[in-house]
């Protein structure tokens, strides 16, 4: 009989468990076009896969545990195409899934637990930030962490040594955007938002009324701030996006990216690669087009695409195995490079050198963007920024020019100089420290007469900005056939990979961007 009680007894607190908030508060989030935590945990991870931990947790507040089943955090194991990753879900049925101390304590040991095992981990947000009264006065305030000072920062800082992966999936305040600007890849659902303070402590603190989308929504995150990676149409689209992503990582900064098998049709529009490229040098183009020709078939997944737009960071496969490509946008402002871009590349450094995946660079770049509102973004440190970046990075790094490359733009795209293990040129490259056309202005000044002097100028220029000068000299490996170069990258990369005995351990670098921010 005391046994069938205390079965009894787990049953009973199991469906209180399950049950979360209520069917009422779980009607509600139906209503909103959205999932449950609990829901979202079944979607994402592998059917009969989950294993939970922390399940009988509850709010320390008097009178609080049969209100806070779970304590408003659902937490675990599970596999995800049969890789084992760690699990977090916001349960906003529960206290708008504010942050309590006892469910601080869960989040952080499970997300420590996963980097001490070298698991991924996954934060599935939707929160109203830290709880009140729970976390008031000291006490609260110092226990908040989960374990203590040292617990708290080792979990709050940088120092990256297994993937990070979270989704914003409905209104995120505090935790969830810490936890977004910790990550090495965030989703964002169409119509929710994250920031510091919701609108509510905005208007009682400082009388700023704003919507939740003007404040944080996925136009801001991913047009104006670089937060976020992705944008997802709808919570289905967000799993789809974090699976697709897992595919191209490791685990962890130790291991591998995972090898697939190529595609059938890979590399079959190599023949046609010129028909992207304009014949006249002054003509915008689609860098994706020349892209799609290169790498394995479909394999594109672009990071940060509507941020920073004139550049384009990418993973995807060639040969079926996982690159990084960092590739100028002539169709955006000629390709020139503005601070966004480069907040943008040098995040996607850290992100492969931290995940030993090799980087590919395709040049179309007339320089960084410049002028009064460039200075007071202060795009001069952070060019500088990006060529530290860049010095840091140990993984192999691959360039192809293939059309123009002037100035300082040059080295910042792994130039001659830059540790790059194989460099090479189209014969429609173009390379001088400013565009041929600029350089006569400056010689002539745009009042000069000269008319002829200055197109010979001009042309004597561009003559002299031919690959071939700088193949002549050996400050780069070669001038290709454009048809070739898929082919060329995948001899290069089986080279610069190395063998286990030899510099970079088969591609595993050395994880010196580990201890960079990602959030710029």
């Amino acid at each position: 009989m005391v046994f069938k009680a205390a079965l009894e007894t787990l049953a009973e607190r199991e469906t209180r468990v399950l049950a979360m908030g209520g069917q009422a508060k779980i009607d509600r989030q139906h209503d909103k076009g959205r999932y449950t935590a609990r829901e979202r945990i079944d979607r994402l991870l592998d059917p009969d896969s989950f294993f939970e931990v922390g399940r009988f947790a509850h709010s320390d507040m008097p009178g609080m545990a049969d209100k806070t089943p779970a304590d408003s955090k659902i937490a675990g194991y599970g596999k995800i195409d049969g890789r084992q990753v760690a699990i977090t879900a916001n349960d906003f049925t529960v206290m708008a899934a504010t942050t309590s101390r006892v469910a601080g304590k869960k989040e952080h040991q499970v997300k420590k637990y996963a980097t001490s095992k070298g698991l991924p981990m996954v934060y599935l947000g939707e929160a109203g930030g830290a709880r009140m009264p729970d976390i008031m006065g000291a006490k609260g305030l110092t226990s908040f962490g989960g374990g203590g000072f040292e617990s708290f920062i080792e979990i709050m800082s940088r120092v990256r040594k297994n993937l990070f992966i979270t989704a914003i999936m409905g209104e995120c305040y505090g935790m969830p955007t810490w936890m977004a600007c910790l990550s090495d890849f965030v989703v964002q659902v169409k119509g929710t938002a994250m920031g510091v303070s919701g609108p509510r402590v905005l208007e009682l603190a400082l009388g700023e009324k704003v919507s939740d989308e003007e404040l944080g929504g996925c136009q801001v995150h991913g047009e104006i701030t670089g937060t976020i990676d992705r944008v997802a149409d709808n919570e289905d689209h967000c799993f789809d996006l974090v699976r697709q992503y897992l595919s191209y990582m490791p685990s962890h900064k130790d291991e591998a990216p995972p090898v697939l098998d190529v595609p059938d049709g890979s590399g079959d529009k190599m023949d046609d690669i010129l028909s992207f490229l304009p014949e006249r040098r002054n003509r915008t183009y689609d860098m994706v087009k020349i892209l799609d020709c290169i790498v394995d078939k479909e394999s594109l997944f672009e990071i940060k695409p509507d941020f920073g737009r004139s550049v384009i960071t990418t993973l995807s496969r060639i040969d079926g195995q996982t690159v990084g490509i960092v590739a100028s946008q002539p169709k955006v402002m000629a390709g020139a490079m503005d601070t966004q871009g480069i907040d943008k590349v040098i995040s996607f450094l850290c992100l492969c050198d931290t995940y030993n995946i090799p980087l590919v660079f395709f040049h179309d770049i007339p320089g960084f963007l410049v002028g009064k509102e460039a200075e007071q973004k202060k795009v001069a440190a952070k060019v500088m920024n990006y060529m530290n970046a860049l010095g840091q990075v140990t993984v192999p790094k691959i360039g192809v020019i293939v059309r123009k490359s002037y100035g300082m733009a040059f080295w910042n795209m792994a130039g001659s100089g830059c540790g790059t293990d194989f460099l090479v040129a189209w014969p429609t490259a173009e390379m001088s420290f400013v565009d041929p056309i600029i350089a006569a202005n400056v010689v002539f000044g745009s009042g000069d007469g000269r008319s002829e002097e200055k197109a010979t100028l001009i042309e004597t220029l561009i003559d002299g900005t031919s690959p071939f000068g700088a193949a002549g000299s050996y400050d780069i490996h070669d001038v290709i056939d454009p048809t070739t170069t898929r082919d060329y990258i995948i001899r290069a990369l089986e080279i610069s990979r190395g063998t286990t005995s030899g510099r970079g351990q088969s591609g595993i670098g050395e994880h010196r961007l580990a201890n960079w921010p990602t959030k710029f």
